[in-house]
């Protein structure tokens, strides 16, 4: 196998650059750097050198024996000052040594993986956690990454290998003294309380998903109705083309938003009206597709025209008042409409901080209390698929032992397959290539 190595910290150029290095001739690299090889996990001062004898730089070195590593082999690591030069020099110099090359994404992670030092729930919370743009993001991403959901899944599939070790056990070896009579009822029961678990920690991956992906709200409304303006204020630069021309919006623009440690994507849509020309009308068909799909939508209308009636079933819809400056003396509505402000004005800034308020309000709601322990669809369809293979166990009495062996098996392996145990090599690829270089 080949020693890997890259950049393991951001962009350049930087105050401090780390360098990883992992597999079977590290310590060989270490010592051809930095003179020889240091206590392990101890940081030491110590001038590297090209190969030729050339100083690259004075850095820190800290060695990682195997196993006990982040990836299980032999690692390093190297920590220089963060200018290109000294990050090129240090990199060509382990290049130039024998049975070394770079690292592909992920491949640091993935070796990791393969040695058992992580299961594929913490590989995909440790790359949660790369992307977390918010708290909230970070706490979630952070306990999945910490093994909270692999500690439940290897608990709720050790329980039923042993349930099914009973049962088979029941069903071979039924004259035998050392075998409990009625041992299929106790696995029965013990089985449901196992599906009922997975199925309440299932219910928490809408709020998981939400949580990564962010709470979505869509601004909607007539052509000219301020969307876009509306969209620019809130962003603080001028994400969206403004003017005066009906059917300006085509596309779906999205901004990202911190409110209050949760991720919020705002989505400035197309003006829906009717007899749009075709191209308009298909930026109309996509605003309806991202109102349908959005957690919340703004209703945006200067004349405070309530929403129309086909957004879809479901979806919670608050109207607001746009252009509130050019009211004059118009009599206007109430300033509160529950949380969420009645008029509004980019020109003013009547109603902006209320309307930011209120969303990050119910953002926090929905994202709210104890992490979700699912995030990925991934994780989602194994849990289910391991719930809906117990499912019938409700009528397990007339069911045969083998049967109920046979469903203990499938639910296993679906929950082997959300850890990584077994049959996974098909997603591997996929989950390693969202990692960057050097993790």
């Amino acid at each position: 196998m080949d020693t890997i190595f890259a950049l393991s910290s951001g962009a350049l150029p930087a105050g401090v650059a780390v360098v990883r290095v992992s597999g079977p001739v590290t310590a060989s690299v270490v010592a051809a750097l930095a003179g020889s090889t240091p206590e392990p996990r101890r940081a030491v001062l110590r001038t590297l050198r090209h190969p030729d004898g050339e100083p690259i730089d004075r850095g820190l070195v800290t060695w990682f024996p195997g196993p006990a590593s982040f990836t299980g082999e032999d690692c390093a690591e190297f920590a220089v000052h963060g200018g290109r030069a000294v990050v090129a020099a240090l990199l060509a110099a382990i290049a130039a040594l024998p049975g070394t090359r770079p690292a592909e994404a992920g491949e640091f992670t993935r070796r990791a993986f393969e040695n058992g030092r992580i299961d594929l729930t913490a590989v995909e919370g440790l790359a949660d956690l790369i992307a977390a743009e918010t708290e909230t993001q970070r706490r979630q991403a952070l306990r999945l990454a910490d093994g909270a959901l692999a500690r439940r899944a290897e608990g709720w599939r050790s329980a039923l290998i042993d349930a099914r070790a009973m049962l088979e056990a029941e069903l071979d070896f039924a004259e035998e003294d050392d075998v409990p009579d009625a041992a299929g009822a106790s696995v029965v029961t013990e089985s449901i309380r196992i599906r009922d678990d997975i199925a309440a920690v299932l219910a928490t991956a809408a709020l998981g998903e939400r949580v990564r992906d962010g709470f979505e709200v869509a601004l909607m409304g007539p052509p000219n109705a301020g969307k876009s303006s509306l969209l620019n204020a809130l962003a603080g630069r001028p994400a969206a083309i403004v003017t005066d021309i009906p059917g300006t919006t085509r596309d779906p623009i999205e901004i990202r938003l911190d409110l209050d440690g949760v991720a919020v994507t705002l989505v400035d849509t197309a003006g829906l009206r009717e007899g749009a020309e075709a191209v308009e009308a298909e930026g109309i068909r996509r605003a309806r597709d991202r109102g349908r799909a959005a957690d919340l939508v703004i209703w945006l209308d200067e004349d405070g025209m309530a929403a129309p009636d086909d957004l879809g079933d479901g979806i919670e819809v608050v109207p607001v008042r746009s252009k509130g400056d050019r009211f004059g003396s118009d009599p206007r509505p109430p300033v509160q409409r529950g949380d969420f402000p009645t008029v509004v004005s980019v020109v003013t800034g009547e109603g902006i901080e209320a309307l930011v308020a209120a969303i990050a309000a119910r953002a926090g709601d929905r994202a709210g209390g104890e992490p979700a322990l699912v995030a990925h669809a991934r994780q989602r369809h194994h849990l289910a698929e391991a719930v809906a293979a117990l499912a019938p166990l409700g009528d397990a009495h007339a069911l045969a032992p083998e049967v109920v062996a046979d469903m203990l098996r499938r639910a296993g392996d679906h929950l082997g397959r959300l850890t990584g145990r077994i049959d996974v090599e098909d997603v591997l690829g996929r989950i390693f290539s969202t990692f960057c270089i050097g993790k």
